[in-house]
């Protein structure tokens, strides 16, 4: 039941802003220790990948017009991206036999892509280097792709604020293609898993907590995100970052004491 109030609220918040809920279920599940970190990973990546259709049907419901160019060579990149940071996650777990160390390596970087989407979307969100070529649409992917799947939070703040900065594309324009990111990388990190280590060593049982939450999530998320205007999208986009940065702080202190 904790399971399911913490991905419903976070898959709400997620939907807004485009960060698709993981950035913030991940940690508090770390904050919870009750699963191994591979375990915590999964759970996280098929609650973002439930809420990412669930938002995206919706938004278009909402009458939301897309770049088609941008939505398909991006969400192309991120099928890449997410079976190669799903393939360098799996390789971290074995090259370290305590998974903490792991966990210190995803803290640091998650706190750095904190760090660049807060102060992009606070001071220089104005600046965009316009990118337009196809190609320059497949490596955003693939690096969004990537970093989401290895840090286990989905698609993270990260993804809106490079798609901004890219492309120039308005904030509440950018949390929908976010969120088609995090449905391609993440389908891709869960297919990797079924043809690999297979689901077995996962508790399978408490799915039935996690899909609910993030369907009921993603849809609340995306009504809200319908109705509030670009400016309060952006201010709950900075007010998720600063608190899930504390969090990742605190987790980190944690591992050392």
């Amino acid at each position: 039941m904790i399971y399911f109030i913490v991905i419903i609220l976070a898959n709400t918040v997620g939907a807004i802003s485009g960060m698709g809920g993981g950035v913030i279920i991940k940690p508090i599940l770390d904050t919870l220790h009750f699963h191994p970190l591979a375990a915590i990973s999964f759970y996280s990546s098929v609650a973002v990948f439930t809420m990412s259709i669930v938002s995206t049907l919706r938004q278009l419901k909402n009458g939301l017009k897309l770049q088609l160019p941008i939505a398909v060579f991006v969400s192309l990149g991120s099928v890449l991206g997410g079976i190669s940071g799903n393939t360098v996650f799996e390789s971290l777990l074995q090259v370290f036999a305590n998974e903490k160390y792991v966990q210190v390596i995803q803290i640091i970087l998650t706190i750095i892509t904190l760090l660049f989407a807060y102060f992009y979307t606070k001071i220089g969100n104005e600046r965009s280097l316009n990118l337009s070529h196809p190609i320059w649409y497949v490596i955003a992917g693939i690096f969004l792709g990537f970093i989401s799947t290895l840090l286990g939070i989905g698609g993270g703040p990260i993804n809106v604020a490079l798609l901004m900065l890219c492309f120039g594309i308005p904030i509440k324009e950018a949390t929908v293609y976010s969120i088609i990111t995090i449905f391609f990388s993440q389908a891709a990190k869960l297919g990797t898993i079924a043809q690999t280590s297979g689901f077995d060593r996962f508790d399978l049982t408490i799915l039935l907590y996690v899909i609910p939450a993030a369907v009921i999530g993603g849809f609340v998320g995306a009504l809200i995100s319908g109705k509030i205007s670009s400016e309060r999208v952006t201010q709950v986009y900075q007010l998720v970052i600063l608190l899930v940065l504390l969090l990742n702080l605190w987790n980190g202190v944690q591992l050392f004491m």
